[in-house]
């Protein structure tokens, strides 16, 4: 127990979790249909395919589409355009992001998949 709360995982590991509710909640207000939910969810998953090149370029799109920044670009083309359907689109990817990280899946290193910020899956 001691080593956990000395480690930093767990705080992102929380983290993820406030994400993925949060995400889940504001997408519940949206009214959008859940089936677009779970058809898009693990859509960011595909950047894995630079894996198939090298570890490097794997890493380097997998890093990219896992951290926050495209999915808040969106929502805010989302919100900013009154387009609900790219506010949908940025709020399941936040979803994905956040349950990656709550399962202990973060961003990668370029030595090899298993390598991650949070652990070596």
């Amino acid at each position: 127990m001691n080593k956990l709360l000395n480690s930093p995982s767990w705080l992102l590991r929380l983290e993820g979790a406030v994400v993925f509710i949060i995400a889940l909640v504001l997408y519940s207000r949206l009214e959008s249909g859940w089936w677009l939910f779970v058809v898009l969810l693990f859509v960011p998953d595909v950047s894995m395919v630079g894996y198939a090149v090298n570890t490097r370029l794997g890493a380097a799109i997998y890093n990219l589409v896992h951290a926050y920044a495209l999915p808040a670009s969106l929502g805010l083309m989302g919100l900013f355009t009154a387009n609900v359907l790219l506010a949908a689109m940025s709020l399941i990817w936040f979803a994905h992001i956040g349950l990656d990280r709550l399962l202990g899946f973060g961003l990668k290193y370029p030595t090899e998949f298993k390598d991650t910020h949070l652990q070596h899956v």
